[in-house]
């Protein structure tokens, strides 16, 4: 708990049914493979002063977007000085099963965010109907791969390539007790703003890393992404919260590309220093 020397932290994972395009809104309509603790009750819940902030408090947001900025610079001027060495130039490659439109949507973030500082990429495409021993054979055929310097298997998988273990899931009976006890936060779900104000601790850390498609006809794809809290809410409880899009989405990305970078100059025989 806060004040001593221990934090509580609840991670949220997903369902095992992520909706991959949604229409829903504040507060969301629940889909029938949520069990019936998920569902909040439907008396009107009032955020009570905490007495931790003053009325009218907003939460510090965690910009994302920002922190991705600088990793980049940094990476981009280190893959100039490689590539003027050795001539090469580190390679990534993407592994996608199946055809979900959100995760071609990270992908394309991914790929853009390499072709502007100089990551060479390539895609392995396998159908849904794939075996785990075919994917892991695709990996194991890029490991070898001396172009390749790092191999992200883009996620959600079909759920018979893995199992989630986490303290907050599908089957937990008291998923809001346990959340409005955590100091910390992180939720990837994939249910748009499952995760409700009142059911966050006042002063908590909420890192959200759900990736929605929501239908918006003012947006000119026709969706926007959000995350698996209730933003509007979050904000006046907590004490810091990572937005969805522009938190946590571009520092990963941000860090593949670093891990990327780190790799080819191993294999490279370079180093910056």
């Amino acid at each position: 708990m806060r004040g001593g020397s221990s934090w509580v932290g609840v991670v949220w994972r997903g369902l095992g049914k992520k909706t991959s395009h949604s229409s829903y809104s504040s507060p969301p309509k629940y889909p029938s493979v949520l069990p019936d603790a998920w569902i909040p009750s439907t008396k009107h819940h009032r955020l009570q002063s905490s007495g931790i902030f003053p009325s009218g408090h907003t939460a510090a947001i965690i910009d994302g977007k920002s922190i991705a900025r600088d990793i980049r610079f940094r990476i981009a001027g280190e893959i100039r000085r490689a590539k003027a060495a050795t001539g090469k130039s580190p390679g990534l490659a993407v592994v996608l099963v199946g055809k979900r439109r959100d995760s071609k949507t990270c992908i394309n973030i991914k790929l853009r965010a390499c072709d502007e500082i100089g990551i060479a990429t390539l895609i392995a495409e396998l159908p849904e109907n794939c075996t785990e021993t075919e994917l892991l054979d695709v990996v194991s055929g890029l490991n070898e791969d001396p172009s390749v310097h790092g191999i992200i298997v883009q996620l959600p998988l079909p759920q018979r390539h893995h199992a989630t273990v986490s303290t907050v899931h599908a089957f937990t009976k008291n998923p809001e007790q346990i959340t409005s006890q955590a100091d910390i936060v992180i939720t990837d779900v994939g249910i748009p703003n499952i995760v409700r104000g009142h059911w966050l601790k006042p002063g908590a850390v909420v890192i959200d890393m759900g990736t929605n498609l929501v239908k918006d006809p003012n947006s000119r794809h026709g969706f926007r992404v959000t995350g698996d809290v209730c933003f509007e809410e979050a904000i006046k409880v907590v004490s810091a919260i990572t937005p969805v899009p522009g938190g946590v989405g571009p520092v990963t990305i941000s860090m593949l590309l670093s891990n990327t970078l780190d790799s080819a100059k191993r294999a490279f025989g370079f180093s910056s220093t």
